[in-house]
């Protein structure tokens, strides 16, 4: 079946088969948070991008393969709440940005910087750091070549928007400037965007509103 991305709380993962690695995503918590499971193909090591809530359900998609990493997008609880428990049981180690790992219910293992690099079995991934939403909020890269890319943004892009902050200028601009200069200015259109909640959206659909995103503040 073709992967849409669409995915309910209580409902199956979204699969998407990519010839180096698998994405499943997962939508959990009280806050529709999405949860995304990445496995290297060659050598089936996982990756967890935000361990958001529903720590049993988190572990079933595991299943019996391993999970060495996991990454925390950012430092808003609802992006963390299953994390102590997914982190008991797996032993996987912890990465999340400096400036908001502090944050988080256990110490990190790594802490990354823009433009660092992490690696699930024989993928890399590059670290974008997006500042605005938190001060260390991340998006996660996936450049799979002919199977184009694919960026996990947490809360700072969704499909109409940049993520909250909170209507503070100085924060909506850094964070829209960070959007704009680090993805929009170097992605391609085609670039999947898997968001913290909600659908999934690609910059191709989301670049004609850059000026009304701009315009409007938020």
């Amino acid at each position: 079946m073709t992967y849409t991305g669409d995915v309910q709380v209580g409902g199956p993962a979204d699969v998407r088969e990519l010839p180096a690695l698998t994405v499943c995503k997962l939508a959990v918590g009280p806050y529709d948070n999405n949860a995304y499971l990445l496995r290297c193909a060659a050598t089936g090591e996982g990756l967890l991008i935000d361990a958001a809530a529903d720590a049993d359900r988190l572990l079933a998609l595991m299943g019996e393969q391993p999970v060495g990493t996991i990454v925390t997008t950012h430092q808003h609880g609802d992006h963390w709440q299953a994390l102590e428990q997914v982190a008991k049981v797996t032993g996987a180690r912890l990465v999340a940005h400096p400036l908001d790992a502090p944050a988080l219910p256990l110490p990190v293992h790594r802490t990354v910087e823009h433009g660092d690099t992490i690696t699930v079995g024989e993928v890399t991934l590059e670290v974008i750091h997006l500042r605005g939403h938190t001060p260390g909020s991340i998006a996660v890269l996936y450049d799979g070549g002919e199977a184009g890319h694919h960026l996990f943004t947490g809360d700072s892009l969704f499909p109409g928007g940049v993520g909250n902050t909170n209507k503070d200028p100085e924060r909506f601009d850094q964070l829209f400037n960070d959007v704009v200069e680090r993805i929009f200015d170097r992605l391609p259109d085609e670039t999947w965007v898997y968001p913290g909640h909600g659908k999934d959206t690609t910059l191709g659909v989301e670049r004609p509103s850059l000026p009304e995103w701009r315009a409007r503040g938020w």
